[in-house]
């Protein structure tokens, strides 16, 4: 009772009040409680509108392509768990979906670097490099649909410049790349997330199609994490003119798609 006696005078000496304990340590002192949440707040504020960007719910319909799986399931390419792995581990490392996150990191860079030459470079090759009609469908019209959400909810300069430097139609990924870096959103964190939403809803395709339960969509989403990570790191260091892919059966069921008899998917 003497020493909290003690402590008590001491801490009431001079007429101070007792200093109470804040509830959250970091806030507890002026200095870092200017500098912590400006750190936390730019990270939260990027982590939310690529989650929103790349959320299912996005207002871009790419919930009615399925890149051509649908051809390749009527096929028999695709039947099950396993073969939707291993034609989507391919698609992603050496097709289309390459090709296009190589895209994403230059329409990034071009952005970041003020470099408008650049963008309309890449704008212009992303928007002629699909291998079907559909193929072109399904990028531009995704690409246009996330420029006009976008620009409602999170107007930026980068995508008002990316239309005037380039007229033509704008593929998705180029929208996507413009507006992360017109937001100050890391090129890493953007590719990434771009990679999950576009295999997460080719996988959302093979599963209404093949038909596949929920779960086992999970496990092969699971599976190509690797995949994804490892095309990620290779696409980063890409050049713009070394851009290619080797996935010929997936450009020839793009292809297909065209004058398949039954569909429920526009490409």
């Amino acid at each position: 009772m003497a020493g909290m006696a003690r402590k008590r005078a001491t801490s009431s000496r001079g007429g101070a009040k007792a200093k109470v304990p804040h509830p959250n340590p970091l806030l507890a002192n002026g200095e870092r409680e200017q500098r912590v949440p400006s750190r936390e707040t730019t990270k939260s504020t990027d982590l939310y509108r690529l989650m929103a960007w790349l959320s299912p719910a996005y207002p871009v319909g790419g919930f009615s392509y399925s890149s051509g799986i649908e051809w390749a399931v009527e096929a028999g390419d695709i039947s099950g768990a396993p073969s939707l792995q291993e034609w989507l581990s391919v698609v992603i490392a050496q097709g289309s979906v390459f090709c296009d996150a190589v895209f994403l990191v230059h329409a990034h860079a071009a952005v970041s670097a003020n470099d408008e030459a650049a963008l309309r470079g890449v704008a212009e090759l992303a928007a002629a490099f699909t291998s079907s009609k559909e193929r072109h469908l399904e990028t531009t019209a995704q690409g246009r649909a996330f420029i006009e959400a976008t620009q409602a909810a999170w107007p930026c300069d980068a995508l008002e410049r990316l239309q005037k430097v380039w007229t033509g139609a704008v593929a998705y990924p180029v929208a996507v790349g413009v507006a992360s870096a017109g937001h100050g959103i890391a090129l890493a964190a953007t590719l990434r997330a771009y990679l999950q939403a576009v295999t997460a809803n080719m996988i959302s395709a093979g599963v209404r199609l093949i038909p596949l339960g929920q779960t086992d969509g999970l496990r092969v989403l699971a599976a190509l994490e690797p995949t994804i990570k490892d095309t990620a790191a290779r696409e980063a260091l890409t050049p713009l003119e070394e851009v290619g892919g080797a996935a010929f059966r997936a450009d020839i069921a793009g292809m297909r798609h065209e004058t398949q008899y039954t569909r429920l998917f526009r490409s």
